[in-house]
Formats: structure tokens, sequence, C-alpha cells
């Protein structure tokens, strides 16, 4: 079974490799990564802005070298890619 993880320590994990986190500005999203809570045992990752699926790919290689688990995944209907980070 997974162990509890925290969107705030993907956060600081993302943030000392240098990613630009997005805000909330002007009624959208500024280009960056921003992390949600999904639950007590995943968190979900998403890129706001251009390059969506690299920077995913990127960002997701990152956290499995930090030794978290992602899976890569999909919002129904053509939605938003995001990744889904729990630890093993």
């Amino acid at each position: 079974m997974a162990q509890r993880i925290k969107a705030a320590t993907i956060e600081d994990f993302l943030r000392d490799r240098g990613r630009e986190f997005s805000e909330f500005e002007g009624g959208d999203w500024d280009p960056g990564v921003r992390v949600a809570q999904a639950g007590r045992r995943m968190a979900t990752v998403f890129w706001d802005g251009p390059g969506e699926a690299d920077q995913l790919k990127t960002i997701e290689t990152e956290l499995r070298e930090g030794g978290y688990h992602v899976v890569a995944t999909q919002q129904e209907r053509g939605g938003r890619r995001r990744l889904e980070v729990t630890l093993p």
C-alpha cells in the first residue's frame, strides 16, 4: 500500500530543481507547474501553458529519479494531462 504524501512535499522537491510554479492571475493560469492534493496517498501534478506533454514527461522523469512512483494519465474526454504521484 502506498504511503501518505503531501502536495507540499512534491512542490518543495520541484522547487529545489528550479521549477517555476503557475499562479492564477487575471482570470487565467500563468505557465508553470501546479500540484494538487488528490487524497491522503496521492498528489497530482499539472503543467499550465504551452508544451504540456513535453513538460510533464520531463517532470515525470525528475520525480521518478527522486524515488516517487508516477503514473501519467489524462482526464476523461480528452481533458488535461496530469501526473499521479505516490510514494511506494
